[in-house]
Formats: C-alpha cells, sequence, structure tokens
C-alpha cells in the first residue's frame, strides 16, 4: 500500500475509487466499507483509495477536546494495508482546510487531487465548511464533475451497530471482550519496553514495561488483564496491570506486563501487545505479600483462560 502523506503529494495512475473517514479503530462498520471498496476496485479497475484525516478533526476544531484515539496513525494503517486499500492519503487536518466550501473540497481534493470516478460514502456523511454539505450535495457534485456516489444506506451501517465512540466507551469501561468484539480483533498497544524500577522483579514476576510514544493513544481502563504477544514468531500470554501502583505507593500510570513462560531481555524493544480479558480492577494491598499473593492468583485465573485463545 502506498503512503501519502498531504493530498498534494498524490499523482494519479488511473481513475480512483474513494471512501472518507477518520476509521477509528477500523472496526466491524468500517471493514463493511473498506471490503466493498477494494471489492468493486477490481472489478472496475480502478484505484482503491482511503482518504483520512491526522489529526482527527475533532483535535483541531474542538481544543478543550479530551479524545484519544483507539489507533496511532501508524497501528491505522497497517490495518488498511491488511484489508487491501491501495493507496492510504493523509490529509494534514488544520483549521485552514476545515474553511475549504463544499464545492472546493469537491473539485479541488476530490476530483482535480485524487481524479475519482467512484465515491462510497456512509448516508449521514457532511462535508465542506461546518459540514454544510451532504451526501444529496454530492451526487449533484457528482454530475457536475462526472463521478457517481454510492451511498451505503443507515439500515446496512446501524445493522452492525458498531462506532468508534462505543469502542471507546468499551475499552474505557473495562469492557475489553465487548471492545473486541466491535473491532473484530484485539484492542492492542504498540510501544518500546523501558526500565523500570524493577519491583516486579524481586516480587518474582519480572515485567517488561511498555512506554507508548504517541499520547493520543487510548489507554485502557486501571486494572489487570489477560494479554498475549509475539516474540520471534512464537505467542506468548501474559498479565497486564494497568495504573499507579498504590501498593508501592506510585505516582505515574504504567503499562507493565509478566510474560508467562518467556526468559530473556526486552529492553529497547518494540513490542505489540493485544488485551483478551480484564481479570480485574487496580487495588492497594497491605504488603508487598499480599501483592506477591494476588499476583499468583492472577495468574491462575489469566492461565485458566488462555485455553480458548490457543
Amino acid at each position: 500500500m502506498e503512503v501519502i502523506h498531504n493530498i498534494s503529494n498524490y499523482r494519479p495512475q488511473k481513475p480512483a475509487i474513494l471512501t472518507i473517514g477518520t476509521f477509528d479503530g477500523v472496526h466491524f462498520g468500517h471493514q463493511k466499507i473498506l471490503h466493498n471498496l477494494v471489492v468493486e476496485a477490481k472489478k472496475e479497475n480502478l484505484c482503491a483509495i482511503v482518504l483520512t484525516f491526522f489529526p482527527h478533526p475533532r483535535m483541531v476544531l474542538q481544543k478543550e477536546t479530551q479524545l484519544k484515539m483507539i489507533d496511532t496513525l501508524e497501528e491505522k494503517t497497517k490495518l488498511l494495508e491488511q484489508l487491501g486499500v491501495e493507496v492510504l492519503i493523509v490529509q494534514p487536518f488544520t483549521m485552514e482546510f476545515s474553511r475549504m466550501t463544499a464545492i472546493e473540497y469537491t473539485r479541488d481534493i476530490l476530483v482535480n487531487g485524487i481524479g475519482i470516478s467512484k465515491l462510497i460514502i456512509g448516508y449521514d456523511h457532511r462535508f465542506g465548511r461546518n459540514r454544510e454539505a451532504t451526501v444529496e450535495d454530492l451526487k449533484q457534485f457528482g454530475m457536475d464533475y462526472n463521478f457517481t456516489v454510492e451511498e451505503i444506506p443507515a439500515q446496512d451501517i446501524e445493522s452492525i451497530a458498531v462506532s468508534s465512540t462505543k469502542v471507546r466507551n468499551a475499552i474505557d469501561s473495562g469492557e475489553i471482550k465487548k471492545a473486541n468484539q466491535y473491532l473484530g480483533r484485539p484492542f492492542s498497544l504498540n510501544g518500546t519496553i523501558v526500565e523500570g524500577d524493577k519491583i516486579g522483579r524481586e516480587m518474582g514476576y519480572p515485567t517488561a514495561n511498555l512506554e507508548i510514544e504517541e499520547d493520543y493513544k487510548l489507554k485502557p481502563q486501571n486494572g489487570v488483564y489477560l494479554v498475549q504477544t509475539s516474540l520471534v514468531d512464537k505467542k506468548y500470554f501474559g498479565m497486564m496491570n494497568v495504573g499507579k501502583r498504590p501498593t508501592v505507593s506510585g505516582k505515574k500510570t504504567r503499562i507493565e506486563t509478566y510474560f508467562f513462560d518467556f526468559k530473556g531481555d526486552l529492553y529497547g524493544k518494540k513490542l505489540r501487545i493485544e488485551l483478551l480479558e480484564k481479570i480485574r480492577d487496580e487495588q492497594k494491598f497491605d504488603s508487598l505479600d499480599a501483592l506477591r499473593n494476588q499476583l499468583n492468583s492472577d495468574q491462575k485465573s489469566c492461565q485458566k483462560l488462555i485455553p480458548k485463545y490457543l
């Protein structure tokens, strides 16, 4: 998949079939749209293109927003590639860009910039300055500029009953299994393993401390989770703690994972950790011995669940 940063850098090679959106989470609803895009591109010999925006428009237009993204841009790019998208255009979203009128957006971006022949879009898509234009306006522009618009009807999208907001809410509330069902895959965290204070190692539970570079990435609710990762083409399960570690008077939220049956040095390695189920909430214990006993119990709880993920 070719990734183009900024529409001005794209040079059309053949007519395009396009869909537009932030596609945060690339959930089941998104996957249906993208599947249609790729299938129709092959059938009609068109280039399958996704136009997305970064940062998320709400982050620019609503400065006070606390919105976090289900996927980082890098994570989203990999997911779109796996689905067969040929070109991903990442358009920087700025206040200036947001002020384009609907006709400017259609003429300069969609027609002259991308060279669209067909557009696949949800029934509720709005565009242009102040989101002034509707799908009906797009269809009229299509007649003016010689492209067709395929509208995905409300019942098709709503029958899937998935939205990025629902996924975010599930992750926020610790309902990881529900979030994973919406996503059609495990919610994951990608980062670098950095040194911690080694308290876990002293207790017999050496942990990998994951540092996530992107501060806009959605983090899971504090607590203990069953997780999995792949290291040198082998799957490892483990238990992850997300939180401030109140038993040892921690101040900063950390993401620490103890991998079962793994021996080795992970410092400096990039790791993708997939969350499978939440085991319990974070809690404070009266002593390190009490914490160690709980960790032993947590490990047993996790290991009972592992067979269904093999």
